[in-house]
């Protein structure tokens, strides 16, 4: 991402008094005029790389315009983020976090910039050959099984969440942001609701989850390992298959949308769906019997997602190109969501 040649407030940022609250809380840390872009791809939290022209910085902060209740929770992101910094999850180092509104007007925090390729399309995948593509999957299910395996208490994240009832309260959660977040008929959606109570599967035992663990927010160094994983907004203590129902819709409808489900997975070599839950059992001894069923939920859950975009879009308060295709989504989704519930596909 090109970052500007002087400097200019992109939305969201005013750079004076962000520089003037980094030089009190990090002194000596920025040398020279501040410099910042937006970084295209996010479709929730805003996300902008700093620089000075010596040093570079990841600042995130929540988006501009409607947000929903418990969503966009900086304090929860920078929390996991130091959490695991020296466990086997790969994790910018997190450098400061503000809470207050005085600077940027919403909270925000500051991490250090990895570089890395997050991928989203399929042909820069596609060009490593499909040996190094199936590598980078296999990595992408690998690091998922360590999360995973993490002992929350170990890193100081016992309280990180209520795994006794979590999928009963997920289901609660969304469609109470579903509520917040209707501007329109949405066929489907509350049928897709009911069957998902309805066939509520029980909870293996809880781990951390991420919340949004696809290919697109992990960034892939040059030999093709996990330099970091990305947009922890939505983590806590909860069903593990969670995060596992949500990779494996991500790849069997990579490329929907018109690209707002990144196409990456397409590239040839990629694991499918099947063989990245196969990975997963074997890496982690948890049976994934009931995947359908998490599978649907990442379907419902990415729908009302979709729908939030929508309604920011509608409103104003969206930055960066593709956000108008986010009121196509929802009803693919909805479709995959019912689809997988209704008539189970073959892994």
């Amino acid at each position: 991402m090109p970052v500007p040649e002087t400097p200019a407030d992109p939305p969201g940022l005013d750079l004076a008094r962000l520089r003037a609250h980094l030089d009190r809380v990090l002194p000596g840390a920025v040398d020279g005029p501040l410099r910042a872009g937006l970084i295209e791809g996010g479709r929730s939290n805003l996300t902008y790389r700093l620089t000075d022209g010596a040093s570079d910085w990841v600042l995130r902060r929540p988006p501009l315009g409607h947000v929903l209740a418990t969503a966009h929770d900086m304090g929860r992101e920078h929390r996991v983020m130091s959490a695991l910094r020296d466990t086997g999850v790969p994790v910018p180092a997190t450098l400061h976090l503000d809470t207050g509104t005085e600077v940027l007007g919403a909270p925000w925090y500051l991490m250090a910039y990895v570089p890395g390729t997050a991928h989203r399309d399929a042909a820069p995948l596609a060009a490593l050959g499909e040996g190094r593509v199936r590598g980078i999957g296999a990595a992408l299910v690998d690091t998922l099984a360590v999360l995973h395996r993490i002992d929350p208490a170990a890193v100081g994240l016992a309280d990180f969440g209520r795994p006794d009832g979590y999928l009963e309260r997920q289901l609660r959660r969304w469609s109470t942001q579903l509520d917040a977040s209707r501007s329109r008929e949405l066929p489907g959606i509350d049928r897709l609701h009911d069957l998902l109570a309805a066939r509520r599967p029980l909870s293996p035992p809880p781990a951390l989850v991420h919340g949004d663990y696809r290919l697109d927010n992990v960034l892939i160094d040059g030999g093709d390992r996990i330099a970091a994983v990305l947009d922890w907004e939505m983590s806590t203590l909860g069903d593990p298959l969670t995060d596992v129902g949500l990779l494996v819709m991500y790849t069997q409808l990579a490329g929907a949308g018109g690209g707002l489900i990144p196409a990456a997975a397409t590239a040839p070599g990629f694991p499918p769906a099947g063989e990245l839950a196969a990975r997963y059992a074997a890496a982690t001894g948890r049976d994934a019997a009931d995947l359908d069923w998490y599978v649907a939920f990442a379907s419902y859950k990415l729908a009302v997602v979709a729908e939030g975009i929508h309604f920011r879009f509608r409103q104003g308060g969206t930055l960066g190109a593709g956000f108008e295709r986010a009121a196509t989504m929802a009803p693919v989704l909805v479709e995959h969501g019912l689809t997988t519930l209704e008539a189970p596909q073959e892994r």
